[in-house]
């Protein structure tokens, strides 16, 4: 049936009537308007005719209020297919104000001499809608159709969707297949296509389902005015379909994604759409619904608005998801899912420090199930946390197992979701499981990724803070798979930050890339966080993450996944890479975390350690009773050793012994000092050609197992021959005059504080720390005097101290000391070298006449 067509005089004639009018004709179960009168465009507020029947055509209920569209779509529907009288009171904007008014509707319909029936609407406005219940304001027949109102907006129809007014899913399909024929008859090509917002669980969280509804309703009205009323439907919660013409859909999507972007005053969601292909097929509109569905969850882990079209593979795909959610228990109960082990390395000593359990799904009818496949399969359906706990029971089971077997226990990791959080007290099952098997807490660490904090960071720091405090350690994994940002790190505690392996495979790129790494192994060290890298591949690889401090290293250079059979078996077989013994492990990781290759702590410009190294040579050495050991040095340190004394340590690095330094070396007495007294201290070290090493050690940790000691040396700067004193000698010099020495750099206020030994011979390091002046002011009530600390105080501060070198280059200041004021103490302030921010500060006692 075509559309009918008014004469010019009749149309002039029933446009130019005041009563409020509309003609309709009903063609292909659409709505086709006809005539629109003065009367109609002047109660709806229309003064542009062409945008009323526009919008009449394709956006009826525009203006209708939200609890009324459903049940008068459903009255027209009625009206339109089974010939009822159209009589029916809702609410519209008012053009006027920000109210509403109450329109009362009745429709007839009359036959042309044609004999085309058409549907003649009249529409009285019967004044403002008076809002709450027991608001008396109005006429009587006002306030009557007010309490009507009330009442028929509880009752929702089948027809059309209560919350967006949009045709409901059976009426769609009946709506986009008579569509889909008129696409076909003019020439097009029609297509189905499947939106979905992303990530309305979440907003509803965070904003309220009031919040939810209210963007549903505006993006409904977007669909509206972009395809027609007729043309979508909204399939269920956030998901809506919509019948339309390939011409264009490219533009058309493009403009429908930038406004969908400013819906809701900007607190919008992205939108992902699925397109069914070209023609859409040969089979119903519910089977181009379905295809066009699945090409939208193929657009799943896109966090932009985005479209795709469909194609065979996803059908396969799709196959392949319900059989992993249908057989999800099966793979437990019959041990399709197999736990591996793999093996995360200590890079100090080269043992396993710890394990990671990672899952596969071997199906007798798919074969291998990739991870990648079936966990975000059970993610997204809220399953996940089945597979997860199951993996917890495995890894304490081979744990016991383990321990049976005569082996080192160390600690295993697993991964949870974000899913697993909501699903079920995740926390509250691991805690349960792990207390029954008789394992301490921290032998589980929880891995969980930066993205899934950020899909409800408040709701995930808590969960985080939950699983520490109960004992667990977490992991924050896949740093840097692009999701990671430093507000996490400084918003929530991790225990240990894994380094995604594409920052191995970057490494390979240049220079920058490991500057980078190096850079966050030393911000995470700095946060007292431990660090992993996983992909390790090659032995430069390695060797470079002991030189910045990684101290756990993961990758097939190691160990594939294995499971607890092949453990067994490689311990039988003799090439195990072996179980760090625990006792051990607070001693390694104090020395793993070091960073060797800390660019941050250069010489100077002007230092001669400038013509040789760019790095500050460091090296880390155990002591025992009668061995020296090389544990880690930095390729600056190895420079260091083959330049000025001729020894290559190489890699894998020897034992001390057989190096140019013997047992009776200054260096060796200096070792064998800080051991004793695990204090630091700075020496120097005079070279064939007159030139000066000038150098610092300081204690680290003793093993408790093997009762070696842990040292770290560091090259700080090599002095030219007859450069003059060294810093050693200038320490020496002034422990002769002086009981208390500080060093004390003034830019940031970091300070050591050196004292007198037992024997009074030589000064060593007493304390280190921070805020110098702060500090100096907190020990003066026991070594000044009470009366002079405010006048002392009053010159000695940074600012005072600062203008007093700048000015002389020296200062003196005096006070009486707090156990015997008839005794005063100087202090003494020079600058190590004449543009230096270091400073030395002497404090000795005073004697009768200076």
């Amino acid at each position: 049936m075509g559309r009918y067509q008014f004469a010019d005089g009749e149309r002039k004639v029933l446009e130019g009537l005041p009563q409020p009018l509309a003609i309709y004709q009903f063609i292909d179960k659409r709505v086709s308007t006809l005539i629109l009168s003065n009367g109609f465009c002047e109660v709806f507020g229309y003064e542009d005719r062409k945008q009323a029947y526009f919008d009449m055509d394709n956006d009826m209920y525009r203006d209708t209020h939200p609890d009324d569209v459903a049940r008068i779509a459903e009255a027209a529907v009625r009206f339109a297919t089974q010939g009822d009288r159209y009589d029916v009171v809702y609410r519209t904007k008012d053009h006027r104000s920000d109210g509403y008014r109450i329109i009362h509707a009745k429709g007839e319909h009359r036959y042309t001499e044609e004999g085309v029936r058409l549907a003649y609407v009249s529409y009285t406005d019967e004044g403002s809608f008076t809002g709450e219940r027991g608001d008396l304001r109005g006429s009587d027949l006002t306030l009557s159709l007010t309490e009507a109102l009330r009442e028929e907006s509880f009752v929702r129809h089948s027809t059309y969707d209560y919350l967006t007014g949009l045709p409901s899913m059976t009426h769609f399909f009946e709506l986009a297949e008579a569509g889909r024929r008129a696409i076909e008859e003019r020439g097009g090509e029609p297509v189905m296509l499947y939106l979905d917002l992303s990530g309305m669980q979440v907003f509803n969280t965070q904003n309220g389902y009031g919040a939810g509804d209210k963007l549903i309703r505006e993006f409904a009205n977007l669909l509206k005015a972009t395809f027609s009323h007729d043309s979508c439907c909204r399939i269920s919660g956030d998901h809506f379909a919509v019948c339309t013409e390939e011409a264009g859909l490219d533009e058309v999507l493009q403009r429908f994604f930038d406004e969908c972007a400013q819906i809701n005053a900007g607190n919008s969601l992205p939108v992902r759409v699925g397109v069914f292909p070209r023609k859409m097929g040969d089979g119903s509109v519910s089977e181009a619904c379905d295809g066009a569905k699945l090409a939208c969850d193929a657009l799943r882990t896109q966090f932009a608005s985005s479209y795709g079209y469909y194609d065979s593979a996803m059908r396969e795909d799709a196959e392949r998801r319900l059989h992993i959610l249908a057989n999800i228990d099966n793979a437990i109960d019959q041990g399709w899912i197999k736990v591996l082990y793999q093996p995360i390395v200590r890079g100090l000593n080269g043992h396993v420090c710890n394990e990671e359990s990672l899952s596969r799904w071997v199906d007798p009818r798919y074969g291998v199930i990739s991870p990648d496949d079936f966990i975000p399969v059970l993610e997204e359906a809220g399953t996940i946390y089945k597979l997860d706990l199951y993996v917890l029971d495995q890894t304490l089971r081979k744990m016991r197992l383990q321990q049976q077997a005569g082996l080192y226990v160390v600690p295993s990791s697993i991964n949870l979701s974000r899913a697993d959080f909501t699903a079920c007290d995740i926390v509250g099952e691991i805690a349960e499981r792990v207390d029954a098997s008789g394992f301490s807490r921290d032998m589980i660490a929880i891995e969980v990724t930066e993205s899934i904090l950020g899909s409800d960071f408040e709701f995930m720091n808590e969960q985080v803070k939950r699983l520490r405090a109960l004992g667990f350690p977490v992991w924050l994994d896949d740093f840097g798979s692009g999701y990671s940002s430093m507000d996490v790190l400084q918003s929530v505690e991790f225990d240990l930050i894994k380094f995604d392996m594409s920052f191995m495979r970057r490494l390979s790129e240049g220079d920058s890339a490991k500057t980078v790494l190096a850079e966050l192994v030393k911000m995470a060290t700095s946060l007292g966080v431990d660090t992993l890298c996983e992909g390790v591949e090659t032995e430069e690889q390695k060797r470079f993450l002991q030189e910045v401090g990684c101290s756990k290293l993961q990758g097939f250079l190691f160990c594939r996944p294995v499971s607890f059979a092949e453990i067994r078996e490689r311990y039988d077989r003799g090439i195990q890479i072996g179980f760090e013994n625990p006792e051990e492990s607070e001693y390694y990781d104090t020395i793993g975390r070091l960073n060797l290759y800390d660019l941050a702590v250069m010489a100077n410009e002007e230092d001669a350690l400038r013509k040789y190294f760019d790095v500050l040579p460091m090296g880390v050495i155990e002591v025992g009773e009668n061995t020296i050991e090389y544990a880690r040095s930095n390729q600056s340190y190895r420079d260091f050793l083959k330049r000025f004394y001729g020894f290559d340590i190489g890699n894998p690095m020897p034992g001390y012994a057989g190096n140019p330094f013997d047992s009776d070396s200054p260096f060796v007495h200096v070792v064998r000092q800080c051991c004793r007294e695990r204090g630091r201290i700075f020496f120097d070290e005079t070279m064939a050609d007159g030139s000066t090493v000038h150098a610092f050690i300081r204690y680290m940790r003793s093993n408790p197992v093997t009762g070696k000691t842990a040292i770290v040396v560091v090259v700080l700067s090599v002095s030219e021959a007859g450069e003059g004193a060294t810093y050693a000698g200038v320490v020496r010099a002034l422990a002769t005059d002086y009981f208390k020495i500080y060093y004390v750099d003034l830019a940031s206020e970091g300070f050591i504080e050196y004292s007198l030994n037992t024997e009074g011979e030589e000064l060593a390091v007493q304390r280190h720390g921070e805020r110098f002046f702060e500090a100096a002011r907190a020990d003066a009530p026991s070594r000044i005097y009470a009366d002079d600390i405010d006048s002392f105080f009053a010159d000695f501060s940074l600012q005072g101290v600062r203008r007093e070198l700048g000015e002389h280059g020296v200062w003196t200041i005096a006070y009486r000391r707090a156990d015997d004021p008839t005794r005063r103490v100087g202090v003494k302030v020079v600058r190590l070298n004449a543009d230096s921010e270091q400073v030395v500060i002497g404090i000795r006692n005073l004697f009768d006449g200076e």
